[in-house]
């Protein structure tokens, strides 16, 4: 095995101490987390064409959540949001996503679910794909979790560079997939170490379950948070021989219904160990699918565009949750909720409290997961763009997007160069009659995009002035201060 990283002075796995002794009773949380899965890619949202049984069985047994947002439209900051219960500009994790030459991940003093639950007294582990910091200070077991299997950034990014990475069409690398395995040097970790350079990826979709039911079964007698991360649908795809059709047309149709009968191992575990009636599972997505790469990337269904844009394709997500007798069966949730709302209902679910000490923008909404009430609190929702730009806002049925763009200007007067002319787009929708977001309403309402404009930028300007910093690698000796962050 390789080393990944040299630690820089002392670093403490112990987390947080216990907030209560007796963790009897309290209930297990199971959160599966898909990379660039669109909210149409499940047959419970509408798919015709991926068939995903086991994932529409936790649907009616449990809810659907129709409405369920993620912070940003890529990898890095939605994670951070799930994680924290904060817009990803409150935390610092909002300028795009983290490569392996990147020097900054979550500050350890944040609070994540995993700090919070084994503060409580839960076995936590994280596995699959982290993307919050690859260095060991901000690594999962730094950040709340006993332990952690997994890559630690996006499945197409090279250790310990990002160079060196192929030039292959994905249908090529789909039909070849013996070879394709080598053409990425993602490395898979275990803890802090790399177990496995590059990643054999045609199997790490199991592997990961293989790790989360061996952590259920290990720890069924103890309260425990499983946080499964996969690293797929994010290209390049990948699955085992046996779930391999060598068509590249149905490529992100087999890595969906892979993922679907991983799902069902981990459903069918939780029963055979008779934990149902403790367990909460959530499966959602990072954010929307990356439609560029079309037979290896997957469908938005009704909604406008994709991974990347605030439009509702690239943050309205699949949401399914199951918790029988607790969750009402075949039941579905319109109402706005999203996953900056995890950390503080998981907590209000196992009846503890968060400090008063940390901001967060998340909110308790474990009634409208138990279906006790009808009406979310949540009222409005800020867009951030990939790069963490404010871009807009929703309120009730109303979502408003103000989109900036340069557009180039090639008069000069005399040695004197004019800046580039800023357009900007204003879009107004509503969402209630206009999911797809077709229909723009701006100069109809007028008095609605001032106020939603208006309050946006108070929103926005709050989180900025109690922004916190990320966790920065420290300067070394003669290091080039210009270096990337």
């Amino acid at each position: 095995m390789t080393t990944l990283f040299s630690l820089i002075g002392s670093v403490n796995f112990g987390g947080q101490s216990s907030l209560y002794a007796d963790s009897v009773g309290r209930p297990n949380f199971v959160i599966i987390f898909t990379d660039d899965q669109g909210y149409g890619d499940l047959g419970c949202f509408g798919s015709t064409t991926i068939k995903t049984p086991h994932i529409d069985k936790m649907a009616s047994e449990g809810r659907r959540f129709t409405s369920f947002m993620v912070a940003s439209p890529v990898c890095t900051p939605s994670r951070a949001a799930l994680m924290t219960g904060c817009y990803p500009k409150r935390v610092g994790m909002h300028h795009h996503v983290l490569f392996p030459q990147s020097t900054i991940g979550l500050n350890p003093d944040e609070v994540t679910i995993a700090d919070h639950l084994r503060g409580l007294g839960y076995a936590t582990a994280c596995y699959g794909k982290w993307h919050l910091g690859h260095h060991p200070e901000t690594l999962p077991r730094q950040n709340g979790f006993d332990e952690y299997f997994g890559i630690p950034y996006s499945n197409d990014m090279n250790h310990p560079d990002n160079k060196g990475k192929p030039r292959i069409p994905s249908d090529q690398l789909w039909t070849d997939q013996s070879t394709a395995i080598n053409q990425w040097n993602a490395p898979l970790i275990l803890n802090e170490t790399i177990v496995e350079l590059p990643a054999d990826q045609r199997t790490i979709t199991r592997r990961y379950t293989d790790h989360a039911v061996d952590f259920i079964k290990t720890h069924q007698d103890e309260p425990f948070f499983v946080y499964l991360a996969h690293s797929m649908p994010h290209i390049p795809l990948y699955v085992p021989a046996d779930a391999y059709d060598p068509n590249p047309e149905n490529a992100y149709t087999c890595v969906i219904e892979h993922i679907d009968a991983e799902v069902g191992r981990v459903m069918t575990t939780i029963k055979e160990l008779n934990l149902s009636d403790n367990t909460y599972v959530i499966f959602t997505s990072d954010n929307g699918p990356w439609l560029q790469f079309k037979n290896h990337g997957g469908s938005a269904g009704p909604l406008r565009e994709g991974k990347g844009t605030t439009f509702e394709g690239g943050q309205r997500v699949p949401c399914v949750m199951w918790g029988p007798g607790r969750i009402p069966a075949g039941s579905q949730c319109n109402e706005l909720m999203g996953t900056i709302d995890m950390l503080p209902t998981i907590a209000a679910l196992t009846n503890s409290t968060l400090s008063p000490d940390r901001k967060i923008d998340g909110m308790d909404l474990s009634a409208l997961v138990t279906g006790e009430t009808t009406e979310s609190p949540r009222r409005e929702f800020i867009h951030y763009t990939s790069h963490g730009d404010l871009e807009g806002i929703r309120q009730g049925k109303w979502k408003l997007l103000v989109k900036r763009r340069k557009k180039a200007n090639n008069h000069a007067s005399g040695d004197k160069k004019v800046s580039p002319e800023t357009l900007t787009t204003i879009m107004l929708f509503d969402l209630a009659a206009d999911v797809g977001e077709q229909r723009n309403l701006a100069k109809e309402h007028p008095e609605i995009v001032e106020k939603l404009r208006k309050r946006m930028i108070e929103l926005d300007s709050e989180i900025e002035a109690g922004a916190r910093p990320t966790w920065k690698m420290p300067s070394k000796p003669n290091a080039d201060k210009k270096a990337p962050n």
